[in-house]
């Protein structure tokens, strides 16, 4: 049994796709819990449209790896959501509006740069219309040392300030109360979504890569009201759902021309989230719906 499920992997671009699409999952899932518990999943959304000019401005820098055009990408993530801070806190503007505001702004200025640079020579070597619907299949070697080490870093970075950022995630105000820099650690928060999202921006792209964010911690919710277990199902599903899109995108493409590997890492997320709402042991519908017997006294 196990050698039929390796057999399955025994590809050479499953062997680079595979293991980072599961990365990504795992890293995002586990970023992605705090977002969802502080009503912030829009963030995600903001990160991944906002990140499109920075990634076209260091192309016209003259950046070609990975590593650059994440780092321009993770710039402007990170600029558009302290703008979106800035303009919450300073005026009358809902958050809600200043998160939509500032995504459109920031993917047309995506979209107008990258016009401008897919018309410098060696653009074709390097299209950037990759970052923009994704596109898993051609994830190389030095992508998958950017999306390993970059999400560890992340992970690495939520040990460390787990107190801190769990009573962040619960009680914002206590945290306050007792001293806790809380815009400090909203502000590492925000870097960590940023970082998150980045490095999935080649495998799933601009538009699916909040989708990956928010699915396996969505997820997660309903099987555990502990914040540990949760973060541990979101990885363990995130991860399944990067891997498994791409074996499946990889095993469907032959009967049904070319499935792309991107939507359907998404698609695994969507239906892993399904059958979480329906049968997740906390608050799926299932057991929330299920007759429980009446405890009498005596």
């Amino acid at each position: 049994m196990i050698d039929t499920l390796l057999s399955l992997f025994d590809v050479p671009a499953l062997r680079t796709v595979a293991p980072g699409a599961a990365l990504l999952g795992a890293a995002a899932g586990a970023v992605g819990c705090f977002a969802v518990l502080r009503r912030q999943s829009l963030q995600g959304d903001v990160v991944s449209h906002a990140a499109l000019p920075g990634v076209a401005v260091a192309f016209l820098l003259g950046a070609r790896s990975p590593v650059l055009l994440v780092l321009g990408g993770a710039v402007a993530g990170w600029v558009a959501l302290v703008l979106v801070g800035v303009v919450g806190r300073g005026s009358r503007v809902p958050a809600d509006a200043a998160l939509g505001g500032t995504l459109a702004v920031f993917f047309g200025l995506g979209l107008a740069l990258m016009q401008r640079a897919q018309k410098l020579p060696g653009a074709g070597a390097n299209p950037l219309d990759r970052y923009l619907f994704g596109q898993a299949a051609n994830l190389r070697e030095p992508d998958l040392w950017v999306i390993g080490g970059v999400g560890a870093l992340a992970l690495f970075v939520l040990a460390l300030a787990w107190k801190e950022l769990k009573l962040l995630a619960f009680d914002p105000d206590y945290a306050a109360s007792v001293g806790l820099p809380v815009r400090g650690l909203d502000l590492l928060l925000t870097t960590l979504t940023v970082a998150a999202v980045v490095i999935g921006l080649k495998a799933v792209g601009v538009v699916l890569m909040t989708a990956l964010l928010v699915a396996p911690a969505a997820a997660a919710r309903q099987w555990t009201n502990r914040l540990g277990v949760m973060v541990l199902l979101a990885m363990g599903f995130g991860a399944f759902s990067g891997a498994g899109g791409t074996l499946l995108a990889h095993h469907l493409s032959a009967p049904l021309k070319a499935v792309p590997t991107g939507p359907t890492i998404v698609l695994v997320a969507s239906v892993v989230v399904a059958a979480s709402l329906a049968f997740g042991g906390a608050r799926g519908l299932v057991w929330t719906a299920w007759p429980r017997p009446v405890k009498q006294d005596g």
